[in-house]
């Protein structure tokens, strides 16, 4: 039988980790001492094969706590040493921290509500799976419309959607009805929009709604003058062009003189000098009306933008997916702005 006494003298005058592995080795170990007397269980009858494996269990946890207080005893000896050899200068300088920033697209966009709030518009979010009514139906594209083809959408098995826009969360607030209204609509959007420099599945999208008594275009013209200088210089302009939405109308896509050639033409620009930045326009009287509106009191405007393009212009970013790389290089080049 194993000799019990003799194998904890050999354990405790062990002195190294090397050492202790080896006789760990020699006494637990797959071919060790312990198994060999295991597997002679099977010659012995069954009462006493019963007996000497509670025996053997026995042996081997202690054998295993004395290994591991060894260990221990041991690791903290060799800490100690090492301490006791070691000088530490307390007046040396600490070694650099890495701090975190702000991603550079969440201080975009919260530039951007930031000037909007400066105009009493009031932040709100909504969900991001919809139904076609809050995306579409509710928007003056009802079904079969050919205006949704403008949205390649993403449909879930349960019949709702992945917001293609921020607009749902406009239908919302005009829901409530509490007049006048006048909130930022932000959030994640998602198109089947085939990857490219400036597309991507997933993007960011901020929109502003205005409904009141009296509302008019030139109140939307002021207003995007006014974001545009805030945004990109105070001596920045601004051009309306013509467009369609079918949530309102007028519609018009807004251009910005090229914050890369300054207006003279560039590759950015198309040679035209104007970059384009956000869609807006009157909100269509159907749009009012669906909500229980009176179109013929109440008139109002919006607009919406990709926050990604916004960073874009504004840093000369080229193409979309830095955003989501997660990339230390591209991210650090962006240091933090009290301005920002």
């Amino acid at each position: 039988m194993i000799n019990i006494k003799e194998i904890k003298k050999q354990l405790e005058q062990a002195n190294s980790l090397c050492e202790l592995e080896a006789l760990r080795i020699n006494l637990l170990g797959r071919q060790g001492v312990l198994n060999s007397y295991l597997k002679d269980l099977k010659n012995l009858p069954l009462d006493e094969r019963k007996k000497r494996g509670e025996e053997l269990n026995l042996i081997k946890e202690e054998l295993e706590c004395i290994i591991s207080k060894k260990i221990e005893a041991i690791n903290r000896s060799l800490l100690l040493e090492r301490l006791k050899k070691d000088s530490i200068d307390p007046y040396l300088p600490p070694f650099p921290i890495n701090i975190g920033r702000m991603h550079i697209l969440n201080r975009v966009i919260n530039k951007i509500i930031h000037v909007l709030e400066r105009l009493g518009y009031e932040a709100v979010e909504g969900p991001e799976v919809e139904t076609e009514y809050y995306n579409f139906e509710a928007l003056n594209m009802p079904l079969h419309h050919p205006a949704r083809d403008m949205w390649d959408t993403f449909y879930l098995n349960n019949g709702k959607l992945l917001r293609t826009h921020t607009s749902p969360i406009q239908i919302r607030a005009m829901e409530a009805n509490k007049l006048p209204i006048k909130i930022i609509a932000s959030g994640r959007c998602f198109r089947r929009d085939n990857p490219d420099a400036s597309h991507s599945p997933i993007f960011h999208q901020i929109e502003a709604l205005y409904i009141d008594k009296g509302v008019s275009f030139a109140h939307l013209k002021g207003t995007l003058e006014y974001f545009a200088r805030s945004m990109f210089g105070r001596e920045q302009k601004v051009k309306f062009i013509l467009s369609y939405f079918p949530f309102v109308e007028p519609g018009a896509e807004v251009a910005v003189k090229c914050v890369i050639c300054k207006g003279r033409g560039c590759i950015t620009c198309k040679q035209t000098g104007w970059l384009e930045i956000l869609g807006a326009g009157m909100v269509h009287p159907e749009v009012l009306e669906r909500q229980n509106i009176d179109y013929k009191i109440y008139s109002g405007f919006a607009f919406g933008m990709g926050a990604e393009r916004i960073a874009m212009l504004m840093y000369g970013i080229n193409h979309i997916r830095h955003f989501l790389d997660n990339d230390l290089r591209f991210l650090n080049q962006f240091k933090y702005n009290l301005e920002d």
